[in-house]
């Protein structure tokens, strides 16, 4: 696995061993950047489940300030600190092993906004419609922010929730790759 593009452009990435995480393709990751970026000038990203934190470094390499990676598995998070400490970017990465809705009340707690939140959990969950309500509910995302989230392309996903917009979908073989945005009312 690799960067597809910016700073970090084609650097490589660590990744989980075995089939506990299901990496984004290069090819996925490089098409949601070019559909809500492709570059960012500073902004604050939260990978919630974060596996080997491609996304993230993604982010940061096409212009982010900072990161937040989230996951509950020690091997992910210790993939996550490796690849930030491979890039020189453990300043702007910040890395919690905890439960996503833990770390949703805690970064809540902490007054924490973002400017995009990617939201890729196992599949098997069926939870993206109950992040999406935590995320409004704690307004953890700024208005015009992007929310993205992937799913398995058959699962039904809200068309709003609360000021969260979905604005587009796009299928990738058995992935659906669904965007929100947050309009103020």
């Amino acid at each position: 696995m690799r960067i597809v593009a910016g700073t970090f452009g084609s650097r490589k990435l660590h990744t989980l061993d075995g089939n506990s995480t299901r990496p984004t393709s290069d090819k996925i990751r490089g098409a949601i950047y070019s559909r809500i970026g492709p570059y960012f000038d500073g902004g604050v990203m939260l990978d919630l489940f974060g596996g080997s934190g491609a996304m993230g470094f993604e982010a940061l390499s096409r212009g982010m300030d900072e990161v937040y990676f989230g996951d509950l598995e020690p091997k992910a998070i210790a993939v996550i600190k490796a690849n930030a400490a491979a890039l020189g970017v453990m300043e702007r990465s910040h890395i919690h092993r905890c439960d996503y809705r833990k770390l949703l009340s805690y970064l809540h707690e902490q007054q924490c906004c973002f400017d995009f939140i990617y939201v890729d959990p196992p599949y098997r969950l069926k939870i993206i419609e109950a992040i999406l309500i935590q995320v409004e509910q704690f307004a953890l995302l700024k208005d015009g922010g992007s929310i993205v989230c992937e799913s398995l392309k058959e699962d039904n996903l809200p068309v709003s929730c609360g000021h969260l917009v979905q604005v587009k979908e796009s299928l990738y073989g058995i992935t659906k790759i669904t965007y929100y945005t947050r309009r103020a009312l």
